[in-house]
């Protein structure tokens, strides 16, 4: 079993705008959102008038063709909807007052043909994360929000990532938003301790999106490699921005371990491929070796226990050492794993030290964790749970029990991908059994 997070994207045919458009919406939507919250300062405002952008994709797309850069033509055309918003609903010279200098000594928004400058764009994302993060809201609403806004996830998707009802997501997300925008939360990276009081937020988010791009809650596909990056690219620029914080080098080499090896997670066709199968001649070297030196700063600057990102870098290093899946240092593993237990008081964690455990000393005493988490409300609905147990089940043969457990793991995941692969385990279970 892999360790769960504890690129380039697939575009539509030219010829089928309507898929490009969705896929745009999926790919662009935060840097899109993220620029136009730095013209209006409301995240709310900004996501409709993104949205407004891709209806005026739909209107014009099918009949002037998807243009070279549709997410520069979107971030144009939101803008330029954003400055015209704006002067409309009050004086330009009052709103110029409040949304600075640049709106002032900002050129006419250009037509939306225009290619934008990355650097700017990964600027406004760390605005947007930081602003969505604010204390002013709750966790479960910051997490929410994030997700919604640079994640590009829907609500339904984030109810199933958080084993919520729908109803409470979608209210947390209005609330949230209507809350920035009433306190008037600056849209900016915050300094000195407000910078502090949002970093365990800001980190959390960071590892959600690039967890949803790593192993999608939902959908055709299991990965959604632009979530990945632009989680990478947050958690490099936060380490740059913050270089005496150790769990910020921790969350980046964490990543940059994880990403190593995004590519070989499937095949050509888009089919998981476990971990033990995995062509590691294939794993990105250059992250790897970002990812040791990132996990080097962290304990350069930590003055006490390694913090939950730090240690689950340290596990991903273990992995990344092995050059085959044999040599993987399994029981060291497992204590890193029984230390994390330990900060985060986790079920999730707990369940992959129990595949850690099943490695170093035999799924029996690994079944015996697995099965004291059978209770645990936030395992009830995740499909991860009857997966592992099935694992060792199957190591222990019983195939029938077993077979059972894929079947359940594959009812309760939304990810088609996930699900062919535990219903083909299934089979396979039964095929033994049957032999």
């Amino acid at each position: 079993m892999e360790q769960q997070p504890t690129t380039g994207a697939r575009v539509p045919p030219r010829d089928d705008p309507r898929a490009a458009i969705e896929t745009v919406f999926r790919l662009e939507s935060p840097r899109v959102i993220a620029a136009v919250a730095r013209v209006v300062r409301d995240v709310g405002l900004a996501e409709e008038l993104a949205q407004d952008a891709l209806v005026a994709a739909l209107e014009r797309w099918p009949h002037d063709g998807v243009p070279d850069n549709p997410g520069a033509w979107l971030t144009a055309t939101a803008k330029h909807r954003a400055v015209d918003l704006v002067r409309r609903r009050e004086t330009y010279a009052r709103k110029l007052a409040e949304i600075g200098r640049d709106l002032e000594t900002a050129a006419p928004p250009p037509e939306p043909t225009a290619s934008y400058d990355p650097d700017d764009i990964d600027d406004d994302l760390l605005r947007l994360v930081f602003t969505a993060c604010h204390p002013v809201l709750s966790a479960e609403a910051r997490i929410a929000l994030t997700l919604r806004l640079l994640g590009g996830l829907t609500t339904a998707e984030i109810a199933r990532a958080f084993l919520v009802p729908e109803p409470t997501v979608a209210q947390r997300i209005v609330r949230a938003k209507r809350t920035l925008a009433t306190r008037n939360i600056a849209f900016e990276v915050p300094n000195g301790p407000d910078r502090e009081a949002r970093l365990g937020s800001v980190l959390d988010v960071i590892y959600l999106i690039f967890n949803e791009g790593y192993a999608a809650t939902a959908g055709d596909d299991l990965l959604r490699p632009a979530l990945c990056e632009d989680a990478l690219r947050l958690a490099r620029q936060l380490a740059a921005l913050m270089p005496k914080e150790p769990e910020v080098h921790g969350l980046a080499a964490l990543l940059e371990f994880q990403a190593s090896r995004t590519s070989t997670r499937t095949d050509p066709d888009g089919v998981p491929v476990l971990l033990q199968d995995q062509n590691r001649r294939r794993w990105n070297r250059m992250l790897i070796a970002r990812g040791v030196a990132a996990l080097s700063r962290a304990g350069a600057t930590a003055t006490g226990a390694p913090g939950p990102y730090a240690l689950q870098a340290a596990i991903a290093a273990c992995h990344a050492h092995a050059y085959t899946y044999e040599e993987t240092d399994w029981p060291t593993i497992a204590t890193l794993y029984g230390l994390l237990v330990a900060r985060t008081r986790s079920a999730v964690v707990e369940l992959n030290r129990a595949v850690a455990v099943s490695m170093a000393e035999g799924p029996a005493p690994a079944l015996e964790i697995v099965d004291a988490l059978a209770g645990e409300p936030a395992l009830r609905d995740y499909h991860l749970l009857p997966s592992v147990r099935g694992d060792l089940l199957l190591r222990l043969g019983r195939t029938a029990e077993a077979r059972t457990e894929f079947a359940r793991a594959a009812a309760l995941t939304a990810n088609e991908r996930e699900r062919e692969l535990l219903l083909r385990r299934a089979e396979q279970a039964g095929d033994r059994g049957d032999a």
